[in-house]
């Protein structure tokens, strides 16, 4: 169960924060790599692309294809990336009433994964849908997975535990990642590149990228917003919900279909990568209290600000070569997720 919702008297000091963390994370990670260069080199940089302003003799052309060909739209597909996740997880854990429910722990992640590959090996293109295939599937395919994971919990547990939904999501998640790597084995041609689906990868990412990854969780994230007062009223139960005369069954399965758009939009353009839903929503409950019409904004804020970290990382420490994102994200999650379910259980 959902500790009880609780509001600090005053977040204008933890939002200033949030937001001054955010861009000093995007002006570093958009900085550093192994070729450095300098926040005022990156200001001028953005304003000649923007405005025309003149280069100083110091930025060459190599300077300028790095910052705004490639870690720009990577960062920001990163960030917004991020950020998707972590609200997906912030309206889990409500619908779900448990503090370790995600998209990555009920198989959403896994699920939106699979269809991604499936699109990927079969060749299979729909002229009407274009280049947002990948998307839709991956939406398809992991709302089917929150269903199957909900149907499955019901039939086992007549009470409709939250901790069986999060038992079953990840047995289902185990079993979806298990068929990926069974199809791997038939289409060795795409091996390489499912590989790094399911450790979660960034690199080449363009500006496309960053901005259907920004639309879809910025307009996400404005839908749920209507639905925070009762996503507040659900995470004391379905019959106090109805009581209260929220229509529990109808909001459940619209934020469980933007949830799953956000993750299979995600996943579509990083692969899996898991605990970013986790850790944030709980750091961000512990900072601003638990009402989700500020828990939204502000898990997605601090989202972004981890996956953006975790890709830089995940690009620099041993650069040229890179680090799965996945890699980096469950080496900080795992732990996490172990303290909040043994400190749950001490409760």
């Amino acid at each position: 169960m959902q500790q009880p919702i609780k509001q600090h008297k005053n977040n204008t000091f933890p939002v200033i924060i949030s937001v001054i963390s955010a861009l000093i994370a995007l002006v570093l990670c958009t900085g550093l790599g192994s070729v450095s260069i300098s926040a005022s080199d990156s200001l001028r940089i953005v304003m000649h692309k923007l405005f025309g302003m003149t280069l100083t003799d110091k930025i060459n052309e190599g300077m300028v294809a790095i910052l705004w060909d490639i870690r720009i739209p990577r960062v920001i597909t990163a960030f917004a990336a991020g950020a998707a996740l972590s609200v997906s997880g912030v309206v889990m854990q409500s619908v779900l009433r448990n503090p370790l429910a995600s998209s990555y722990t009920l198989g959403v992640s896994s699920g939106a994964s699979l269809g991604v590959v499936i699109i990927m090996v079969s060749g299979i293109t729909v002229p009407i849908l274009g280049s947002l295939l990948m998307p839709v599937t991956g939406f398809i395919f992991g709302f089917v997975t929150v269903l199957a994971a909900l149907a499955l919990s019901q039939i086992l547990d007549k009470h409709g535990r939250s901790d069986t939904i999060v038992l079953i999501g990840m047995v289902l998640s185990l079993f979806l990642n298990a068929v990926v790597t069974f199809i791997s084995q038939f289409f060795p041609d795409h091996r390489s590149r499912i590989a790094i689906w399911l450790t979660g990868s960034f690199s080449g990412r363009n500006i496309n990228h960053a901005i259907v990854m920004t639309i879809v969780t910025v307009l996400s994230l404005v839908i749920l917003m209507f639905f925070s007062k009762e996503l507040d009223i659900m995470t004391f139960g379905d019959e106090q919900g109805l009581a209260m005369g929220v229509e529990v069954k109808r909001v459940r399965n619209i934020v469980l279909a933007v949830t799953a758009l956000l993750t299979g939009v995600a996943v579509c353009l990083s692969g899996i990568i898991g605990f970013i839903d986790l850790i944030a929503p709980h750091v961000v409950r512990r900072v601003v209290g638990s009402r989700n019409k500020i828990v939204l904004p502000m898990a997605a804020v601090w989202g972004g600000i981890f996956m953006a970290i975790a890709d830089m990382v995940s690009r620099t420490v041993l650069a040229p070569r890179e680090i799965a994102v996945g890699a980096i994200t469950a080496i900080i999650g795992a732990p996490f997720f172990a303290y909040i379910y043994f400190a749950r259980r001490k409760h």
